[in-house]
């Protein structure tokens, strides 16, 4: 029986590469979504235990309310960098899974071209050999070999 051979077997090909190229993007995308995450987490915790420190000293003088002002504002800046950060990761995010959607739905659309012509390649040289197989069964009848 003749193999089948798809004509786009090639572009198939190429379009997973791009779809196994977006998916390490997705992922890269992903992981530095989640590392900003996670630090703007640990940003907002220590600014919790810093404003919850002000009270927990007796003796507070002026120097100790400046330096505490000044690390409360760095940590507020810190925060307020880390969530613009955070939302520019969360919009490459979403383009690069916009991006892995499309690349994807190709792919399947390549896929299902092959599916279908393979299909109509096996059914009709199911067909081919069926009549074959049928012209010699009439060919043994005429000849009265049976």
């Amino acid at each position: 029986m003749p193999r089948f051979r798809f004509s786009l077997e090639r572009v198939l090909d190429y379009r997973r590469q791009l779809e196994d190229q977006a998916k390490m993007d997705v992922a890269k995308a992903l992981a530095a979504h989640n590392e900003r995450a996670q630090h703007l987490d640990k940003l907002q915790v220590k600014l919790a235990q810093h404003e919850a420190s002000l009270y927990s000293e007796e003796a507070i003088t002026e120097k100790d309310i400046w330096l505490w002002r000044r690390y409360f504002s760095a940590l507020k800046d810190d925060i307020s960098t880390a969530e613009a950060q955070l939302q520019k990761l969360a919009k490459i995010l979403t383009e690069a899974r916009q991006r892995l959607m499309t690349r994807s739905r190709d792919k399947k659309l390549l896929e299902r071209l092959k599916a279908n012509q393979e299909g109509a390649f096996r059914k009709e040289e199911n067909l081919k050999e069926q009549r074959e197989s049928d012209e010699m069964a009439t060919i043994r009848f005429q000849h009265g070999s049976f």
